[in-house]
């Protein structure tokens, strides 16, 4: 139960209080003999999960720490509710998650609370998250009932067959999101489930359980069936692998480690699974970028969200001439920085997540000190911005095999080298098991875009950090090797949720040797035939090319 002092986190929260989040809390899916689930304030042993604000470090309520006949029972309840939703229309489940999107936006100023107080982030980065999704909402109710519809395809003999696609939802979606953008990156994965006809149950994180929770709460507003969208709590190595082994396709987002093991229990079950994983990503500053518009784009690249985002960059390569320039002009942007976890507007970094985030990044900028980096800016604690904050942190000199250089940081610390030229910078930045996210600094667009297509990334962005790809709701992103498998975003985010089945249908019966021809005619006739055929769609081709149709 809520304390009758709240903590600060809360007090000074404009929209929350204790109550509200106990009432949430109370949305979690636990099974129950009684009522079947969703109304207690533990799973069914009673365990609960304290919650705390990394702004303060304060303890700000729990949920229920649920355990695998939970997460069974969800999985059941949302089974029961899907085979209704798939057979409703895809323009009118489009258009149920686009309602959703407008109450996000009714609701703003809650979701905005709910994210500072369970991440610790700066307001400007919580807009930024919960901005996505109605975004998302809108592309969705604009084209996934294109994506999912009958599409004809060329047949093995036209006019005489035809050949027809159909996508069905594959049944139940688990999805397990991540702490560090619990909003945006759960509903990145859960909504285009539900667009294409799918039941999802929700891990979130333990430490970001609120805001899943309110947002399948307007899910329901909004006109989403009941038990359609369930919420499952507690410890990642219990829930996790119950979840696995309940659903029928697995979205993760996480630690390329625990995404190898998503990976193995999903195959032994037979299941398909997208995951979204570490990075530990490029950016390159080319000689005739500018440099101030670079170091610009530099400091939103690695500190956006006090660099704990997937997609933030953690290792600079800079032509040889632009070096000096661009690290003058990097510093002082990075320097102008200010650090808090206000609810305001008034802090541009925010919070780590918690101790043990700020320890991962106390020891990595350690550890590359004791083997001679130099620390330009940055590069220790600050309590008196909030228990878990640390300054945004610019490295020279950084040992190649240092902890920084080889393994995601996922902090405000990035690594700066020079390099001689564009092909240095290309075999650097491709020098890793990672390849999530690039991005490249020109004034030359063409020849950016030209460098974009060497780099061993899903994403790569050119004079911007981040957003130009993962802003494009339509084009698909995810990772290169070690950062993942599958897409999220455009219609392949959509189709990953379906089964696709194919049917031929023949005009004539039985396709194969006729009954009243001797088969040595046929088969000289067929050669014949598919001969002809071969010139003609060659001779079309190189017409279309020719005319610039291709």
């Amino acid at each position: 139960m809520s304390s009758p002092d709240p903590p600060a986190a809360l007090a000074d929260a404009p929209t929350l209080a204790a109550r509200r989040l106990d009432d949430l809390a109370g949305r979690v899916a636990c099974a129950s003999p009684a009522d079947g689930g969703g109304d207690r304030t533990g799973s069914a042993d009673g365990g609960a999960l304290e919650v705390f604000a990394p702004a303060t470090a304060e303890r700000i309520g729990s949920v229920p720490a649920c355990d695998a006949d939970d997460v069974d029972a969800a999985v059941e309840r949302a089974r029961e509710a899907q085979d209704e939703w798939a057979a409703t229309p895809a323009s009118e489940r489009a258009a149920v998650l686009d309602r959703f999107g407008d109450l996000v936006l009714d609701r703003r100023g809650e979701l905005l609370d709910l994210l500072q107080v369970e991440t610790g982030k700066s307001r400007r980065t919580a807009v930024e998250e919960l901005f996505d999704v109605p975004t998302g909402c809108g592309y969705l109710a604009e084209r996934a009932p294109g994506a999912l519809a009958d599409e004809r395809r060329a047949a093995v003999a036209p006019g005489i067959s035809t050949a027809t696609v159909t996508y069905e939802p594959v049944g139940v979606v688990g999805v397990i999101s991540p702490w560090n953008y619990p909003l945006t990156l759960s509903m990145a994965d859960a909504l285009p489930a539900l667009a294409a006809g799918n039941a999802v149950v929700l891990k979130p994180d333990e430490k970001t359980p609120y805001g899943a929770l309110a947002l399948g709460e307007l899910l329901e507003v909004a006109g989403l069936p009941d038990g359609l969208f369930q919420v499952v709590t507690g410890e990642g190595p219990t829930v996790g692998p119950a979840l696995i082994d309940a659903v029928d396709h697995v979205a993760f987002t996480g630690s390329t480690e625990t995404g190898r093991a998503v990976a193995e229990r999903a195959r032994r079950n037979l299941v398909d699974c997208s995951l979204e994983l570490g990075g530990n990503n490029p950016l390159v500053v080319l000689d005739d970028a500018d440099v101030d518009e670079a170091a610009r784009g530099a400091v939103q690249a690695c500190f956006s969200n006090a660099g704990q985002l997937c997609l933030s960059a953690e290792r600079i390569y800079v032509a040889e001439p632009t070096y000096d320039a661009f690290l003058d002009a990097f510093v002082r942007e990075t320097e102008r920085l200010t650090l808090g976890t206000g609810y305001d507007y008034d802090a541009e970094v925010g919070s780590l997540v918690d101790a043990a985030q700020l320890d991962r990044v106390e020891s990595h900028v350690a550890d590359a000190r004791e083997r001679g980096a130099t620390v330009l800016t940055g590069g220790r604690a600050r309590p008196d911005a909030g228990p878990y904050c640390y300054e945004p942190t610019i490295l020279t000199g950084v040992d190649p095999d240092a902890t920084v250089a080889c393994e995601e940081t996922f902090g405000p610390v990035v690594a700066v080298a020079p390099v001689p030229d564009a092909d240095a910078a290309v075999a650097a930045a491709n020098d890793s098991p990672y390849g999530l996210n690039a991005s490249v600094w020109t004034r030359d667009r063409d020849r950016g875009a030209a460098l974009a297509r060497e780099i061993d990334c899903g994403t790569v962005n050119v004079n911007d950090a981040f957003l130009a790809t993962w802003g494009a709701a339509d084009a698909p992103m995810g990772g290169f090797g070690d950062s993942g498998l599958g897409r999220r975003h455009g219609p392949e985010g959509i189709r990953r949720y379906v089964e696709s089945r194919t049917i031929g249908v023949s005009r004539v019966g039985p396709l194969g040797f006729p009954d009243r021809l001797p088969t040595d005619w046929f088969v000289r006739g067929a050669f014949a035939a598919l001969s002809v055929g071969r010139r003609a769609r060659r001779g079309a081709r190189r017409l279309k090319e020719r005319a610039g149709l291709r």
